[in-house]
């Protein structure tokens, strides 16, 4: 493209002459993603746009360059463009573009540029499964707990080489940790796939690491359980995952799982307890002995208490993960209808329903007088 063909790079990126570097990276950044060529396969003129605004961002994002366009115009500046003559030399840290680059295509090429071979790799994270009693979730607990995890090899010293050898140069990369790919008219860098970014590989590894650097171990840690935590929650232990290797140590995650409880259940803060009593307690009231979590209490039942009935028993449920109070017990009773009767249980109970009638059954009389205004 001809010197005197060539459009303001200020209206390019459509800013004014005066804009900051901050506005000028803003706007570039605006049209490289809209007329970028994997976003516009086949568009040549998308392309054009693409290459054009990237020659603008070059010129106006250096101080130097951009003094220079201001008093000459692109004679001043000729040849300093992205694109004349040698075309792109890459997006490398030492360019306008080390930055922007990045941060635009680092989706489209896995991560996008590289600021120098990798500073170390961070340790892996770790699930350890830990299972509670129904009373340790709801008032917490501490726990010791055994941690497979990988360290750091001593016979190599993390490097995976046998003692006596070194690692070398990875072939694919030539000890940069990254490897140049073209992608249309212009190269990003990845990391190596071969040597993970180290820059080295090994020939003759380790044998009590295999190369790997690490070796399997364990460590007993105490976990410090919170009370309200019920299964699903997880705690995190920062620091006690995986080794790194030459980055931080990855994080231990305690996944909890509570037993289920032979008598309670939970309902968020609420502890729900079922106590079965007979016809006969339920008819005359009777007074209980009922289980919580903070041990028995006593319970006046009333007469005429039909099943289902729930009592609540205030601040004896589960305390809050938050540390705001505890729930309730809520104690559901259920009448329980006696079974294996002898001759003369069955003789005095078709007695009482005799002298009984129906008058002594509300919620049955209730029931049927629902069912006659239906079908009437």
């Amino acid at each position: 493209m001809a010197n005197g063909e060539k459009r303001d790079y200020y209206e390019i990126l459509g800013v004014h002459r005066n804009a900051s570097e901050t506005e000028i990276k803003k706007a570039f950044r605006k049209v490289a993603i809209q007329y970028h060529p994997d976003k516009n396969p086949g568009d040549k003129g998308a392309e054009e746009k693409f290459k054009e605004a990237t020659e603008a961002y070059e010129v106006l994002s250096d101080p130097q360059k951009r003094a220079q366009y201001d008093q000459f115009g692109h004679a001043g500046v000729n040849g300093a463009g992205g694109f004349s003559g040698a075309g792109f030399g890459g997006f490398g840290a030492g360019t306008p573009f080390g930055d922007i680059f990045g941060d635009i295509f680092g989706d489209i090429f896995g991560g996008g540029t590289s600021r120098g071979r990798s500073q170390g790799r961070r340790g892996d994270d770790l699930l350890y499964n830990l299972e509670i009693s129904f009373e340790e979730a709801a008032f917490g607990c501490e726990k010791k707990i055994e941690v497979p995890f990988a360290k750091r090899c001593g016979t190599c010293n993390g490097s995976g080489a046998k003692p006596g050898t070194d690692q070398k140069v990875c072939p694919s990369c030539r000890g940069a940790g990254q490897v140049r790919y073209q992608q249309g008219f212009f190269s990003v860098s990845k990391t190596c796939g071969q040597c993970n970014g180290e820059g080295k590989v090994v020939d003759d590894p380790c044998p009590d690491c295999r190369g790997k650097g690490t070796t399997r171990d364990s460590k007993t840690l105490s976990v410090k359980v919170p009370g309200g935590v019920e299964t699903g929650s997880r705690l995190k232990l920062t620091g006690e995952g995986g080794q790194g290797k030459g980055g931080p140590n990855g994080d231990l995650y305690v996944a909890i799982s509570v037993r289920e409880h032979p008598i309670f259940q939970r309902e968020d803060t609420n502890v729900i307890c079922e106590i079965p009593i007979s016809f006969i307690q339920a008819s005359l009231g009777c007074e209980l002995e009922v289980p919580t979590l903070d041990g028995k209490v006593s319970m006046k039942i009333p007469d005429a208490t039909q099943s289902g009935k729930m009592y609540r028993l205030k601040g004896k449920g589960i305390p809050s993960l938050q540390g705001y109070g505890r729930g309730d017990q809520l104690v559901v009773i259920r009448v329980e209808t006696p079974t294996n009767l002898n001759k003369k249980q069955k003789e005095l109970l078709e007695e009482f329903a005799k002298i009984s009638g129906e008058e002594i059954h509300p919620m049955k009389k209730g029931f049927l007088d629902k069912v006659m205004d239906f079908l009437s």
